[in-house]
């Protein structure tokens, strides 16, 4: 597994996006520029940090979980992939960073990642994941949960028109 360079000059409150795909430059703007629209019932402004480099392309989930760990605030981290990239809605790839060894016992870990250590979402639904997540009035697997029920496997908060 290859070594990634380390995520620098994040604040603890932007949502971590990393770029890992870089066939199609106009498609990552178009990321960008939805996220870093207002988002919520009441307009919140977008706070992300992202990484744009090219050493991170072709990056696997487990690399990029190795590169962010270190990184006390992360509690999840949100992918621009090539699926990302072809998406219509452009749906990112959310993956937790919650191990074995951070829950009490191997049921703890197992309902925690019921659905799973990652899912889809639609832009807008980075912002509202990473709040809740930040402020522990939502948990990882609630999310996973709701994109598991939804037919496309997406997160789609209920606010948005992303649906």
């Amino acid at each position: 597994m290859r070594v990634l360079p380390a995520v620098t000059g994040r604040n603890e409150f932007d949502a971590l996006v990393i770029r890992t795909d870089y066939q199609d430059d106009q498609a990552w703007q178009n990321v960008v520029a939805v996220l870093m629209k207002p988002w919520g019932d009441r307009q919140y402004e977008a706070e992300v940090h992202f990484v744009n480099d090219p050493a991170w392309a072709g990056a696997t989930v487990e690399e990029v979980l190795c590169a962010v760990r270190a990184d006390e605030d992360v509690s999840v981290v949100f992918l621009v992939d090539q699926e990302t990239m072809k998406d219509e809605v452009h749906a990112l790839l959310a993956v937790t960073t919650l191990t074995r060894d951070e829950c009490v016992d191997d049921e703890d870990y197992e309902q925690l990642t019921e659905f799973g250590r990652e899912f889809r979402t639609v832009p807008a639904g980075v912002h509202e994941i990473y709040a809740n997540l930040s402020i522990a009035n939502l948990g990882f697997e609630e999310f996973a949960g709701w994109a598991h029920d939804d037919p496309e496997g997406t997160f789609r908060p209920s606010w948005t028109t992303d649906r």
